[in-house]
Parts: C-alpha cells; structure tokens; sequence
C-alpha cells in the first residue's frame, strides 16, 4: 500500500491533496498544528497526526511517533502568506517568521523523514512553490517574504536531488488557487489544482528529479 504523507492537510490544497490521494487508494498521513479542529481531514479516511513544522520539538515528536513507517510520498504542503506590502512595508520579523514555516519547514521535516522515504518504494518529496518564487518569471514587486521563501524551496529540491540520489525531489506550483491564501477571485478551485499537484507528485521519475514543475506538469524556469 502507497503512503502519501502531506504537511498543513487541514484545509485548502492541503485538504485537497489528502482527498486525492484517498481516492487513488493510498493510505493517506496529514498533519495539521491541532489535530482536534481538522474535522474535514479526518473525514477523508486520513490519519491525523499533530505537527508545527516551525518547531524543531513538534518535528522530532513527530518523527518519533512515525518511527520506522515507510512514506512513500512526502508532499510538503505547509506555508503562510502574512505579507503582500511593497519594500518600504515589509515587516521584518514576519519576513523571519515566514521562512521559518516556508523553509526551515519543509528542511526540517525531510530531513527528519529521510529513513521512511528510503523505507518507502516512490521515495518522492514534493514540497509546494509558486511561480512567485521563479526568478525568471518575477515581473512584480512586493510580497518580498513569500517571494523569497518560494525561491528558497526551490533550491532546496534542487540541491536536495543533486546531494541524494536515491530519493526524488520536485518544487511544485499549484497555480493560483481559490483558498484563504490565494482569495476568491483565483482560477483553480483546490480540487483542480491538487489534482495536477498530486499527478506530478505521484508519477515522477528519478530523470525529474531536480525539477520545477505546474500544477498541469509544464516545466517552469527557475
């Protein structure tokens, strides 16, 4: 049976991902910071299980509690967007504060899950991007924390997959989604981008290994 594990699972594409991969017949791990108030993940079949990825003590109970359990698809999913201002706007300690959950993160929680990918059989982690965070596709200005944490996940997956190379590692954009953090007026409903997020994911190669991809698997410039 293929596990799909996916961090930040108690809503928008989060939940979504957990739906999908439920339905493909995985048995499905989604986290959430307060595992009583995830009403609808658990509705999904998923197994619940609490964690702060922000919090080096939460990452290593976490682990702890997974022990020695095969995950065969990490899906990196949890972020925050607190700050669209301009420069001259920026708050620097919520900058910190969102790489903290955006980066050190998903750092943090696949370097703690590195023994249950090997243990698993797609060995794959998939960690949610933008195309906010491709250098080459920034014609804009602001949200400067955002902006940035995309750009740092992308090189992690990068240099993830050129430093280990019996896992998988891809950045993912989901596109723009209609959830708290992309707002009603998006194109995507969650349901239409995990679809594409979780295809990608689920059926990526080792030559893929290394890439940044859409939400529909069109490669993207970093």
């Amino acid at each position: 049976m293929t596990t799909t594990l996916v961090t930040g699972a108690n809503r928008g594409i989060g939940l979504a991902l957990a739906k999908q991969a439920a339905a493909a017949g995985h048995t499905v791990i989604g986290t959430a910071r307060e595992p009583g108030t995830a009403v609808d993940l658990r509705e999904t079949g998923a197994r619940v299980l609490r964690l702060d990825a922000a919090d080096p003590v939460s990452v290593d109970a976490f682990a702890t509690e997974l022990a020695d359990e095969p995950v065969d698809i990490l899906i990196n999913n949890g972020a925050i967007f607190p700050d669209r201002a301009g420069l001259e706007g920026t708050d620097l300690d919520q900058f910190e504060a969102t790489l903290r959950v955006n980066v050190r993160g998903p750092l943090a929680v696949t370097r703690a899950l590195l023994p249950n990918l090997r243990a698993g059989e797609r060995k794959t982690v998939a960690t949610i991007s933008s195309s906010m965070g491709s250098i080459a596709g920034t014609k804009s200005g602001g949200s400067y924390a955002y902006r940035v944490s995309k750009a740092s996940v992308n090189m992690l997956m990068r240099a993830m997959a050129a430093e280990i190379d019996d896992l998988v590692f891809l950045a993912i954009d989901p596109g723009w989604v209609r959830t708290d953090m992309g707002g009603g007026d998006a194109a995507l409903s969650p349901d239409e981008s995990a679809a594409g997020v979780f295809a990608v994911a689920s059926t990526a190669t080792h030559e893929e290994s290394g890439l940044f991809y859409r939400h529909d698997g069109e490669r993207m410039d970093w």
